[in-house]
Formats: C-alpha cells, sequence, structure tokens
C-alpha cells in the first residue's frame, strides 16, 4: 500500500500551486491590458477623465494617500500628522467607489432627498447658535430674475451713510497709494426686503442697485479711513452670466475672470474677498450688541482646493477676534467641500481669500452698515497686527 504523502504527492500539489498562481498572474495581465485597450480605444465622450478621478478622491482625506504611500515607503510615515488617527481603508476605498461616507448619513441623503445638498457643510467652529439646520442657503433663480427692474427703497439715514468721506486720520497707520484689499461681490444683485416694497418672496430679492455691492463701497470707506487702501470691483456679474447665457451656478467662473484680472493689474493685493448676503431669516441673521439690532456674518471657506487650510486659518483667526470684540456678530467658520457645491469660491488664487456671508434677505442696510463698522474695526486691527509681525522694525 503506498501512502499518499509520497514524493510524487508532494510534487505533484507544488506543480499545482505553481500552475494556479501562474494561471492568475496571466489572466491579471491579460485582463489588465484589455482594460488598458478598452480606455486607450473608446470613444473620448466615454473614456474616463481626470476630472472624473479627481471627482473620486476629492472627499478622500489627504492623509490616506499618505497612509497608503508610507506602507510602501517609510519615509512617508514621518510626515504623517500626529493628531490624525490611522485611516479606515475599508471605509476609504468604500468611499471612493461609492462617494458615500460610511460615518456620515449626510453623503447619502444629500443625493436622495432635495436641498440636503445645503448641509454639505462642516461646521469648524460653531457661533452662538449655529448647527446643522440653520447654515447659509444659497437660492438660485433663473439670471433674469436677478436683473428684473424692482422698486427699492433707501431711507434718509442710509443715503448718508453711503456718502461719508473714506479719508484717513491723520498720524495712523496707512498703505499710502497701494491698495491692499480687493473686495467683489460673486452674487452682485442680493438684496433685502426691508428695501424691496413689493417683494415676499425671499428668492426674488435681487436689485440691480440696491443689493450686497453697496455693503462692499461702504466697508472699503471704512477700511479707507483705517488707512487700509481697499479696491472694490465694479462689474455686474449678474449681467455678465446673462450676456453669457450662463446659469446661476455659473457666477464664480464669471467672477473668478474679475479676481484674476484685478489680481494681475496690481500685485499689492493681499487680501481677496467675497461679499455675500444669507438667504435664511432675519431671525437667524441678526442679533443685538449694546441694545442695537446688528446683521450677523459667517465665513465660509472652500475645501474642494489643496490650500485651502491657508484661508481656513485666517477664517478662524477674524472669528477669534470677532468673538472677543463683538460677541454673538460671527456665526462661525464652515468648510464647504460637498457634491454639488462650488467647493472653491475662487479662493485657490490667494492664501488670503475669505467669502462672508454678511447679513441676510431680512436685514436692512442700517444694520448692514453697522457690521461693516465692527468687521472694518476688526480686520483693520488684524491687519496692522500682522504687518508688524511681517515687517518688524
Amino acid at each position: 500500500m503506498v501512502s499518499g504523502n509520497g514524493p510524487n504527492n508532494k510534487n505533484r500539489k507544488g506543480f499545482l500551486q505553481i500552475y494556479r498562481r501562474s494561471s492568475v498572474y496571466v489572466i491579471s495581465v491579460l485582463i489588465l491590458f484589455v482594460v488598458i485597450g478598452l480606455l486607450t480605444t473608446v470613444a473620448p465622450a466615454y473614456r474616463i477623465s481626470s476630472e472624473t478621478i479627481s471627482d473620486w478622491t476629492s472627499e478622500i482625506e489627504s492623509t490616506s494617500f499618505l497612509y497608503l504611500l508610507a506602507m510602501e515607503n517609510r519615509a512617508f510615515k514621518e510626515a504623517y500628522p500626529d493628531d490624525k488617527a490611522l485611516p479606515d481603508l475599508p471605509d476609504t476605498f468604500f468611499q471612493m467607489a461609492t462617494s458615500i461616507k460610511p460615518n456620515d448619513p449626510r453623503s447619502l441623503l444629500g443625493k436622495e432627498i432635495p436641498g440636503m445638498s445645503n448641509f454639505a457643510y462642516e461646521i469648524i467652529v460653531a457661533g452662538e447658535g449655529t448647527n446643522y439646520t440653520n447654515l447659509p442657503i444659497e437660492s438660485s433663480p433663473p439670471v433674469d430674475e436677478t436683473l428684473e427692474d424692482r422698486k427699492a427703497v433707501i431711507g434718509d439715514s442710509d443715503k448718508k451713510q453711503d456718502s461719508s468721506e473714506n479719508s484717513s486720520k491723520d498720524g495712523q497707520h496707512s498703505t499710502g497709494k497701494k491698495e491692499v484689499v480687493f473686495l467683489y461681490n460673486t452674487h452682485n444683485t442680493e438684496s433685502f426686503l426691508p428695501h424691496l416694497p413689493e417683494v415676499n418672496d425671499p428668492d426674488l430679492a435681487h436689485h440691480k442697485k440696491v443689493n450686497v455691492t453697496k455693503i462692499s463701497d461702504y466697508l472699503a470707506k471704512k477700511l479707507e479711513q483705517n488707512g487700509i487702501g481697499t479696491a472694490v470691483a465694479d462689474e455686474n456679474i449678474m449681467g455678465i452670466l446673462n450676456d453669457k447665457g450662463w446659469e446661476y451656478w455659473q457666477a464664480y467662473s464669471a467672477s473668478r475672470n474679475v479676481v484674476q484680472k484685478a489680481m494681475s493689474r496690481n500685485d499689492d493685493f493681499k487680501y481677496i474677498i467675497d461679499i455675500h448676503r444669507d438667504a435664511q431669516p432675519r431671525s437667524e441673521t441678526t442679533t443685538k450688541i449694546n441694545g442695537n439690532p446688528y446683521a450677523r456674518i459667517m465665513f465660509v471657506v472652500g475645501g474642494k482646493y489643496e490650500n485651502y487650510r491657508e484661508n481656513l486659518i485666517l477664517a478662524k483667526k477674524l472669528n477669534e477676534l470677532f468673538k472677543e470684540r463683538y460677541p454673538g456678530l460671527s456665526r462661525g467658520v464652515i468648510v464647504k467641500k460637498g457634491e454639488g457645491s462650488n467647493g472653491v469660491y475662487n479662493q485657490d488664487l490667494s492664501g488670503n481669500a475669505l467669502l462672508m456671508e454678511v447679513g441676510g434677505v431680512g436685514n436692512s442696510l442700517e444694520e448692514l452698515h453697522r457690521t461693516a463698522d465692527a468687521v472694518a474695526d476688526v480686520f483693520s486691527d488684524y491687519y496692522w497686527d500682522a504687518e508688524k509681525v511681517s515687517n518688524p522694525k
């Protein structure tokens, strides 16, 4: 009787193992060539573009890729942040394949429930009363609606404030002839219900002249009074969209050209600020300080570009100053990078770019001007302190 564990049987098993492995390798190589062939021969319209791959990976934490590299090269392990937990690779691959975050139901609900894309924000610093139910709302009316002629009313006190002088005080810091701040309004026709007597629908609160550009103009004068040279864009972004036949959501593409041209003309611009107004109701965008009503502000940072943390740091620093000087005025700092959002907001053009929601659709110009005074006060202090640090004597 011959034993089943003899030399011939062992050789046969070894041969079968080698055969199976070789077969797997050969089949894998064949599949790889077939896939490459399909990708290179398929019509361009059906190929997987770099933009598609970017979309797949945009929501993945960059530290996950660093961790994968570290598995092959220990040198990358030294660069892994100490304060970051090691990624869960199955969750990461699942997220890449489905764009759904296993620990965040908003990533699924945002695709299935209308309006849930508004919850694609991440609250970094929550101001007083801020939560996921009252984050900024960006209405998207048809462009022609934003350019409709509507009746607007402005009080005498608002007219006087608009016409105030912007000369700086004697003996204070000054940037001289340099303009170091650039203000613009991507949604330049966003207006306010208190000044539109014939409008009740917040989505239709748009006006060609009485709008957020008045905040920018007023803020620029106040910054100039504090010695900070400031320029304000005068381009009509909604008009550009209308001329090009673009949709409302393409406004950031139009304003991007405005910002790039401004930066190419002036190398001195250090801060780029896009001013909006929220579509949330007055109850969410108003607070009282020393008995006076103020329009609240919120900092929105896009998170879909490489160096967004630079702008996030700036927003957090300013938010802290507001918390100290004007408690309750800031609604906080949020990052928006979810699916369905722009996620860049032209902030990739500068490490000192801000998007500020100033007030809401229910605020008056008097309240907005009061807030602009506070913004000029806080920002000016921050600016001159930063100048001392960067240019010590």
